[in-house]
């Protein structure tokens, strides 16, 4: 008799943590259209972009919505080994987490920093809204 009650139990359990937010959340340069990102408090937030070192561009973080996400350690760039080719573009990715609520501004620019005056080849822009 009391088997039935405790498999109700789990179920609903099982339910439950199905329904919440996922741990963490990636966006790629494609996906700026999710922009304003809703995020959670705790959530882990990662920033996958296209980059190419070699060819003198970087992806410069000129704001960190340091208001609401705290980054867990500098860029981390990786070239695809299936590329084969030297001077193959790879990924450069950041990570955060969200430290607390409110709205703050994630943007970098991808360009050379040496070149002053220059426009940045690309942008990324996103508002972050954590709650």
């Amino acid at each position: 008799m009391h088997a039935p009650r405790l498999i109700l139990a789990l179920s609903l359990a099982l339910l439950s943590a199905c329904a919440q937010k996922p741990t963490s959340v990636t966006l790629l340069q494609n996906q700026q259209s999710k922009c304003p990102l809703e995020l959670s408090t705790g959530q882990q937030f990662i920033l996958r972009l296209p980059s190419n070192p070699t060819t003198g561009f970087r992806w410069l973080l000129r704001d960190s919505a340091p208001q609401v996400l705290q980054s867990l350690g500098p860029e981390v760039y990786t070239n695809p080994e299936d590329a084969g080719v030297v001077g193959s573009a790879g990924i450069s990715t950041w990570r955060f987490q969200v430290a607390q609520a409110g709205e703050g501004r994630l943007a970098l620019t991808y360009e050379r920093p040496w070149e002053v005056g220059v426009a940045p080849a690309q942008r990324f822009d996103c508002l972050v809204k954590a709650h």
